[in-house]
């Protein structure tokens, strides 16, 4: 059975038209379908054709009735309708880069530990060509940059990491080829750009609970920060392998991860904020393994250290601020949580999501799962399922896996609790908005 007919290029006018740009941006594809078939004359069967999907699905989209938030659908509609990958947040599509005649390009592949510094895949994109070409990079050029992996974060924290690996990883391999085009005036600059946007990428794959691939790039950040002699970042980049190594089951490694970056951060000289955060995450690893004298003992030093980061804040690394005082309450209560102490974790991570922005949307989703993990601890129903139902909303709106895994995992604890009305109620809201 053939695939999905190749399709030509949209009509020029539509993809310059303010409309069509919004849409795109917004990835709202209820619109971009719409003035597909009305703009350009593709209709919706020739859509679900072109992009791997059946008409019905095209049809409820078109309607409103259902949205696109998966990465890999995603691309297929950029390929199938051939929406350039920038208009939607991607890297470059591979049919927006011409092959040369009669080679065959290889597939863009991971650096390794011992490739950093070297070309990062396909020497073909149009990013390093044009990388190629100018060979010059200006104080500009890493403003823009820098601006660039600030909106990924921000784009991170509302929304997940998910959706941006692809357009993140195309950053990453756009600086790194750069760092072998400059001088050595900016060389260290490069380097730094290009360990946070490893560290975003594993971050984005962690999100999306690849942890394989979120390991590789942390090492990768790993590996940078170290060329360029920054022990602090290297610190934040082990913190976050130990966090990935509580979640991935290895509580025993998080515990050496997050002391080894405590270690190195104290090499740099007091940095009170930034060990606060280490020694939380030393003590999610130390819940983990239910150790509750190691836990309570590390929750002690990272609220001390934080009391002595207290008017220092803007002294600390940029990476470190977001550990403020909501942070460390509601980050102790996961840490109780995890210890089973509901009692002395909800009213601190309840106090955590009363504080919180609401535009933290995947921060806040996460804590609400906790609360109703703690209340549901304690035999609270109908308050776990309300929270739970929070969490639920929250994700409706975020493309992070592991949003919706911890939801999952919540569903399956309330299996004892089957036949209860606010039971029935919540799996009747999660098949509403999972599917």
């Amino acid at each position: 059975m053939s695939g999905p007919q190749p399709h030509r290029a949209l009509p020029p006018e539509l993809l310059a038209s303010p409309e069509w740009r919004e849409a795109c941006r917004r990835r709202d594809f209820t619109r971009v379908f719409r003035l597909a078939k009305v703009k350009a004359g593709i209709y919706p069967s020739r859509i679900a054709a072109l992009c791997g999907m059946t008409p019905s699905r095209v049809g409820e989209i078109m309607s409103g009735r259902r949205s696109l938030a998966h990465i890999d659908v995603i691309e297929r509609v950029a390929d199938g309708l051939r929406i350039p990958g920038a208009m939607l947040g991607l890297a470059h599509r591979p049919w927006e880069i011409p092959s040369p005649v009669g080679v065959q390009e290889p597939a863009p592949q991971l650096q390794s530990e011992s490739e950093v510094g070297s070309e990062a895949g396909s020497s073909g994109s149009l990013d390093d060509l044009l990388a190629l070409a100018d060979g010059q990079v200006t104080r500009s050029t890493l403003t823009a940059l820098r601006s660039s992996v600030e909106d990924y974060w921000r784009r991170d924290d509302q929304h997940g990491g998910a959706a941006l690996r692809p357009a993140v990883v195309g950053h990453l391999r756009y600086v790194t080829q750069l760092m072998r085009t400059t001088d050595d005036t900016l060389r260290r600059d490069l380097h730094s750009l290009a360990a946070e946007l490893a560290r975003l990428a594993g971050w984005a794959y962690f999100d999306a609970r690849q942890y394989s691939t979120a390991r590789a790039y942390f090492t990768q950040a790993l590996s940078l920060s170290r060329s360029y002699g920054d022990r602090l970042f290297m610190a934040n980049v082990l913190s976050c392998m130990s966090l990935q190594a509580t979640y991935d089951g290895h509580p025993a490694d998080a515990v050496a991860l997050a002391c080894k970056a405590q270690d190195t951060a104290r090499t740099v000289g007091d940095q009170p904020l930034v060990m606060s955060m280490l020694n939380m995450r030393e003590a999610f690893a130390h819940a983990a393994l239910r150790d509750a004298v190691a836990c309570h003992a590390a929750i002690g030093r990272s609220r001390d250290a934080y009391e002595r980061a207290r008017g220092q804040e803007d002294e600390a690394p940029t990476w470190v601020r977001y550990f403020d005082e909501t942070k460390l309450i509601v980050d102790t209560g996961i840490a109780l949580a995890r210890l089973g102490e509901a009692t002395r974790a909800e009213p601190l991570i309840a106090e955590g999501l009363r504080r919180e922005k609401t535009d933290q949307q995947r921060g806040r989703a996460f804590h609400a799962f906790w609360l109703a993990t703690t209340q549901l601890q304690q035999g609270k129903i109908d308050a776990a399922c309300t929270s739970a139902g929070l969490a639920l909303d929250l994700s409706a709106s975020i493309d992070s896996p592991r949003v919706a895994g911890h939801v999952h995992e919540f569903q399956r604890r309330l299996t004892p609790h089957a036949g209860e009305r606010p039971v029935i109620a919540f799996e009747q809201r999660m098949r509403e908005v999972l599917g």
